[in-house]
């Protein structure tokens, strides 16, 4: 185990303002790996082999009908349904070239994938596990993120330098926001649905877009090569992770960072929370492990073994699982988040890149029956009064 934190004397200030809120349902968030880098040729920059950001899955309001995974395979095409009660494959769904991102939304009605060759987002229907539109958007897409209420879904194009914004009702793009900066990769919306976070792989900056306006209100020093970003869904956090092993802390009331966490090891780039809020899990591809850091001391508290190159990760409904994406080992990890251990391992498709919220509670199954509702085990976690 291993912490290393420094924080500004703001941050110690913010914390001594701390005050417990109850456990609120979580906003959506995805990342991306950029065009080529499993495909022939590949892409050798390190920084383009992968990026991550999710907040986690909200907690189901009824009874769904299962919660199920859906892992992106960037070099065969498709993603596979991992149903997570038995951590098996369920189903294998056809998309465009070079999947990346996803992004489930709130309801678990639908996934959304970006598409990082083919220049497109695809729309799966979890019912049938059904390609249900296909929605062309910027050049090289590769974060996605659906807002709580599901009615917009916010795609990081990586090299036009854009957002391009989809009404999730129709699958058409009802907007195309610049964000100013070089490759934007990771993408991250808050509970509220009243921001919207870029992370850009070649800028030291992160965007803060407006989703009332669609535009970019502030502009946040971060460090070069930043890539995912998650957003705590109790308290007024996100999390930046960097590919140079290090994360920031973003204080969202004032756009300021107040902390920065150094990881074991380098390659840096999947994150996720869990729905209480008190952990965050980063996916590192340099040591083919996974860092939890508690976000109450903004430290790492443990560093878990994974598969080979670890390029995403995301935590189910109840906060008692996470899964990692495994690139090179064409593997999932299921991480039991109470000891912190492996306790499964998923075959799936050739080169999985689950860069996003990629677990759902599946609200209707065709031909399956209900299992048991899961619930999070509810943690205090400190928060800060909400901005003026």
């Amino acid at each position: 185990m291993e912490k290393q934190t420094t924080a500004s004397g703001t941050a110690r200030l913010l914390r001594n303002a701390f005050v417990l809120v109850s456990l609120v349902a979580a906003c959506t968030t995805p990342f991306a790996l950029v065009r080529g880098v499993f495909g022939d040729g590949g892409n050798t920059n390190p920084i383009q082999m992968g990026v991550a950001g999710a907040t986690p899955t909200p907690t189901p309001t009824g009874t769904p009908c299962a919660v199920r995974a859906y892992v992106p395979n960037s070099s065969s095409n498709n993603v596979s349904v991992i149903d997570t009660s038995t951590n098996t494959v369920v189903a294998t769904v056809s998309v465009g070239a070079n999947p990346q991102g996803v992004a489930v939304n709130s309801a678990g009605t639908h996934a959304y994938i970006t598409n990082g060759t083919s220049d497109t987002v695809s729309v799966i229907d979890t019912a049938t596990n059904t390609v249900v539109a296909t929605v062309p958007v910027g050049d090289s897409p590769q974060g996605v993120a659906v807002n709580p209420v599901g009615t917009l879904a916010y795609v990081a194009n990586f090299s036009s330098n854009d957002v391009s914004v989809i009404d999730t009702a129709t699958n058409t793009v009802v907007a195309t926001i610049p964000v100013g900066e070089t490759g934007p990769i990771g993408a991250a919306v808050n509970p509220e649905g009243t921001r919207a976070y870029i992370t850009s792989t070649y800028s030291n900056n992160l965007s803060v877009i407006d989703t009332s306006t669609n535009t970019v209100v502030a502009t946040v020093s971060v460090g070069i090569n930043e890539v995912g970003v998650a957003v705590n869904p109790v308290g007024p956090f996100a999390y930046v992770v960097k590919y140079n092993g290090t994360v920031s802390v973003l204080y969202t009331g004032t756009n300021t960072v107040v902390a920065t966490i150094r990881l074991p090891g380098n390659g840096s780039f999947g994150v996720a929370v869990n729905p209480a809020g008190t952990y965050a899990y980063v996916a590192n591809r340099g040591n083919n492990r996974v860092s939890v850091i508690d976000t109450v001391t903004n430290s790492v508290t443990a560093t878990i073994p994974v598969g080979e190159v670890p390029s995403g990760v995301s935590v189910n409904p109840a906060g008692t699982l996470a899964y990692v994406a495994n690139s090179a080992a064409n593997t999932v990890s299921v991480i039991d988040t109470s000891t912190n251990s492996v306790v499964a391992t998923v075959d799936v498709g050739h080169g999985p890149v689950a860069v996003g919220n990629f677990i759902g509670a599946v609200p209707v199954c065709l031909g399956s029956s209900p299992p048991p509702r899961l619930r999070p085990t509810p943690r205090p976690h400190p928060s800060l009064p909400p901005r003026p």
